[in-house]
């Protein structure tokens, strides 16, 4: 048996499986997925899980079932595209023909003094649940700092300002307007959102450090009693410490085909892989779409084609709580309801397809 192996079960493997796992799969191909956890987690709705308003059951999707497929659960240590194998936490190995890594990433601290030790996360579904009890633990009156005014960081605000509306948030944005890459009528509308509902957007902020109950922005101190970091994203340990040739972030150069140049029977998947675009469900799904392809060639003996087909991205849908929310689809502007019904559709949609 040939052996397909992919490492996590995040939205690049779980679409490779979608499409995989059909009639079309040669008999001879034995796919082992491994992950930490048994169910696939939709990271994109952490926040929610993390504010307090979706439950745990809501942002999970079973694992696909077949007879071609098995599952190993386990924390990835170390990745040897050399001896073709991957070694596990629990002591376990597993080696491979063909090799997907799809492990996604860990917060990005910028070597802020003290933010790893006194932050909470919304990286894994773990942490997010650690966060929730934090959060929801919280007396009233209390202060959440959020250091990061990307998707992420507007998402937990709004979502936890409509599940605590007795706590004071504070979101803080290095830029000097919120989503300042896209339009300002964008931006603005965001903005209005959390000035009626009382969140503070501290622009042009720089955190310097971080202590226990204590942010320093700039020169100045803020007492808090939480912080949530969702300030960047970089590689998971297990692809940091590979001795391969890596781009910005620490993220891992491939070819054209989405191969490790030297080892081209290894993919990357997703946040890990070195692309012209900011890493997204979105990017990874695209992704995943040419390796099903490319793996197919392969398995069949044909050549592969000198290049791929540009990935082109739809947009972004974000949500303000559970009835306003906000598009950039197409170079346009959506906003208010007619955005958040966009963003409930398709996670509808994709938890329909995966089962």
């Amino acid at each position: 048996m040939r052996k397909l192996v992919l490492l996590g079960a995040g939205y690049g493997n779980m679409r490779i499986l979608l499409r995989l796992l059909t009639k079309e799969l040669p008999e001879n191909i034995e796919i082992t997925l491994v992950d930490r956890t048994p169910f696939h987690s939709m990271k994109t709705e952490f926040y929610g899980l993390a504010a307090g308003t979706m439950s745990d059951s809501e942002i999970r999707v079973p694992l696909p079932t077949h007879s071609q497929l098995k599952f190993v659960e386990g924390e990835i240590i170390e990745i040897k595209p050399d001896e073709k194998c991957v070694y596990l936490g629990n002591g376990l190995q597993v080696e491979y023909d063909e090799l997907v890594i799809g492990l996604g990433c860990e917060d990005n601290y910028h070597d802020v003094p003290g933010a790893a030790e006194h932050t909470y996360s919304i990286q894994t579904i773990g942490k997010s649940r650690t966060t929730y009890e934090k959060l929801l633990g919280l007396g009233g009156g209390a202060t959440v700092g959020i250091v990061g005014a990307g998707l992420s960081g507007i998402e937990l605000a709004s979502e936890l300002r409509e599940s605590r509306p007795d706590l004071n948030i504070k979101l803080f944005d290095r830029s000097p307007r919120i989503l300042r890459d896209f339009p300002e009528r964008l931006s603005n509308y965001v903005q209005g959102w959390f000035d009626k509902h009382d969140i503070d957007v501290v622009s042009e902020s720089n955190i310097t450090k971080v202590e226990s109950n204590v942010l320093y922005n700039h020169e100045e101190t803020i007492a808090v009693d939480a912080v949530v970091w969702t300030a960047g994203i970089r590689p998971v340990q297990s692809v940091k410490n590979m001795d391969v040739e890596k781009g910005t972030g620490g993220r891992v150069v491939l070819n054209a085909h989405h191969q490790i140049p030297g080892f081209t029977d290894v993919y990357v998947v997703g946040d890990c892989a070195a692309l012209p675009y900011a890493p997204s469900a979105q990017v990874a799904e695209e992704q995943a779409e040419q390796i099903v392809k490319v793996l197919r060639l392969v398995w069949s003996g044909e050549p592969l084609p000198e290049k791929m087909p540009e990935i082109k991205l739809k947009g972004f849908l974000g949500s303000l709580g559970k009835k306003q929310g906000f598009a950039y689809l197409a170079d346009r502007t959506v906003t208010g309801r007619i955005a958040r019904l966009l963003k409930s559709g398709v996670l509808w949609m994709y938890k329909w397809h995966n089962g």
